[in-house]
């Protein structure tokens, strides 16, 4: 069976085709020699759901030479308040602990997470203290991050979630 693969395997891959080669090389973060995987998500998403769980398992054990991050997209403005969600998660450390239950709140409790209110009041049954998550939703660094978030998915022209990419800093 195995020699039946080769030809699938032989064929070369086309740009437009198969891949996406960009005018302008978007940023990559991880340090030389290192492989970036890029994971663009919504949390509304559906599919980005159903996708999480398996993400994160192959997440948590890519090799040594792999780096991944996740980035929340925002392809309207109104986006931006789960973009923020995610980041302040992020600089609390709270991601492995919360982000799955975000999907969880949204898709299998049916919440509406998609103002700073509806937010702010589910993260604080989550056990975040009120005024330190608005003072991280608001914060520069935040809204920074927000901005290089959505600035990244453009430059990878991600029209769609999820959507992963990859690519190596030589």
């Amino acid at each position: 069976m195995l020699p039946a693969l080769a030809p699938a395997q032989a064929k070369a891959f086309k740009s437009g085709t198969d891949y996406l080669t960009l005018d302008t090389p978007a940023l990559v973060e991880a340090p030389t020699g290192q492989i970036e995987v890029v994971e663009f998500f919504w949390y509304n998403c559906s599919h980005c759901n159903a996708f999480e769980p398996m993400f994160d398992t192959w997440a948590k054990n890519v090799p040594k030479d792999v780096v991944v991050r996740r980035i929340p997209v925002a392809f309207q403005a109104n986006f931006e308040p789960q973009q923020r969600l995610y980041f302040v998660l992020e600089a609390l450390g709270k991601v492995d602990e919360v982000h799955k239950k975000v999907f969880n709140a949204i898709h299998v409790e049916k919440q509406q997470l998609n103002t700073i209110e509806q937010i702010t009041a589910w993260v604080e049954k989550q056990g975040i203290p009120k005024a330190k998550f608005t003072e991280l939703f608001n914060s520069f660094s935040v809204a920074t991050k927000a901005r290089k978030a959505t600035q990244l998915q453009n430059a990878y022209v991600v029209d769609g979630v999820p959507s992963e990419i990859g690519r190596a800093h030589v």
